[in-house]
């Protein structure tokens, strides 16, 4: 069974990781998406071996005087599937190109009186 299609804020998840193994506060910080957004989408591209993770070595916490990390990085699945959704997105994006925008005319836009906004 093919995997359902992602979710933007998962994909974007994806994407951050893609860049090198980060933690979730990186993740955060990339997106600027919330972690009860982040670390969600995080189990799911664990759960579906898109992304693996690691714990740091917890001297290296210790020493830091803070709780050890996870660490995510990319799976050769997962970027496989990161190309698969961005050129999804790149076709969807390329059916409202302007030539298409501009056939369509202003009569098939509605307008707003100010009263509406």
């Amino acid at each position: 069974m093919p995997r359902k299609r992602m979710g933007p804020a998962t994909l974007e998840v994806l994407q951050a990781i893609a860049g090198g193994r980060q933690y979730g506060f990186d993740v955060m910080d990339a997106t600027d998406l919330p972690g009860g957004t982040v670390y969600p989408a995080l189990a799911a591209l664990e759960r579906d071996a898109l992304v693996d993770s690691d714990w740091e070595d917890p001297e290296v916490a210790r020493a830091e005087k803070r709780p050890p990390r996870r660490y995510y990085a990319i799976t050769a699945r997962g970027r496989a599937e990161l190309g698969q959704e961005v050129e999804r997105l790149r076709r969807l994006a390329g059916l409202l190109d302007e030539s298409e925008l501009d056939q369509a005319g202003p009569s098939s836009t509605p307008e707003i009186s100010p009263r509406e906004v």
